[in-house]
């Protein structure tokens, strides 16, 4: 049986006890139904979390899924407009912009080596005065039924839980698919460029794709968050509003170490879990919804600092090592001279 990756294990027993207190909190966590809802809602951001996982995975930030997501849903609704034939062909068109955003920031951050917050911090910007541009503030348009369907329909009548719903199937799905991408010689040596690119490159590693790829990755995923979110809630200049915020945090949560090199997809996704349902908790318990933002905060600033400790220690350690194992040299000759 695979081991848990180091860091990983506290997301998990904070989930546990998060859902066993929602249980408590609020009557609609006595039955299932109530966590397949939670999870539901949970489904956009942890698809986010899992893009966002790649990247930072790979030693980089993508700020610009936000600003993506809404990008995404402002479109979708202008060329939808209400018409029902328009539909599949807005999903495919949705899904190849996000690949061209990640394509664009991977590019921009590898081949002209501008650092990745940047250029994911200028992508956002570019996409949120697009949008504004092109909507004036007041997004026009309308999602079909048949496009909302994916973030807010389901299985109906499924024992014991009543409502399966699809954005949780396509949520397992990617999921799933993404653990076991990781399992494989790819997968670990896309831990490998995050921890030490200079020795991938010098096995003839291919770092600038694998880092660009990531990104592709995460705006691929920020479309079908989209897609969900535009399902879910519907057409909104501010849909996406903050979300680059709680996907890095969700990711951070989750263990993964930020600089790259360490963590696990699970896990990252897990921590998406973890901050929806401490959201939800703080919600019931009337804490007001401003502390949001404070916890993601506190959460980022403690695991930069926490990083930053790990990092120190472990380098310590390797000098402490090295100490230990070298061999103390020959004696030097004794040199003679003569007049």
């Amino acid at each position: 049986m695979k081991r848990l990756a180091p860091g990983t294990l506290p997301v998990f027993a904070v989930l546990a006890i998060l859902l066993v207190a929602l249980a408590f909190a609020g009557p609609a966590y006595e039955h299932p139904q109530g966590y397949i809802a939670l999870l539901k809602r949970a489904a956009p951001l942890m698809i986010l979390a899992l893009g966002q996982y790649f990247v930072i995975v790979t030693g980089g930030f993508d700020l610009s899924v936000g600003s993506l997501v809404t990008a995404e849903v402002v479109i979708a609704a202008r060329l939808l407009d209400g018409n029902e034939d328009r539909t599949w062909p807005v999903l495919l068109l949705l899904i190849g912009f996000g690949a061209l955003v990640g394509l664009v920031n991977g590019l921009i951050s590898t081949v002209l080596e501008v650092p990745s917050f940047i250029t994911t911090l200028g992508m956002l910007l570019i996409l949120e005065g697009a949008v504004f541009l092109w909507t004036d503030g007041a997004p026009r348009g309308a999602l079909t039924e048949s496009f909302r369907q994916w973030g807010r329909m389901g299985f109906e009548d499924v024992p014991w839980i009543g409502q399966l719903p699809y954005s949780v199937l396509i949520l397992l799905a990617l999921g799933t698919a993404a653990a076991l991408f990781m399992r494989t010689g790819m997968g670990r040596l896309v831990l490998a460029v995050g921890d030490n690119d200079t020795s991938v490159r010098l096995a003839g590693g291919r770092v600038r794709t694998i880092r660009t790829l990531a990104f592709v990755v995460s705006g691929i995923s920020a479309a079908v968050a989209a897609i969900l979110l535009g399902g879910f809630s519907g057409v909104s200049a501010q849909v996406g509003g903050g979300l680059e915020f709680e996907a890095i945090t969700a990711v951070v949560l989750g263990g993964v170490a930020l600089g790259g090199g360490r963590g696990s997809v699970v896990a990252a996704m897990a921590g998406a879990l973890t901050l929806k349902a401490l959201f939800s908790l703080l919600n019931l318990l009337g804490i007001s919804g401003a502390l949001e933002s404070t916890v993601q905060g506190v959460i980022i600033v403690a695991a930069v600092a926490y990083a930053a400790a790990d990092t120190g220690w472990r380098d310590r350690v390797l000098r402490s090592k090295a100490r230990s194992t070298a061999q103390p040299g020959p004696p030097a000759p004794d040199v003679v001279t003569t007049s």
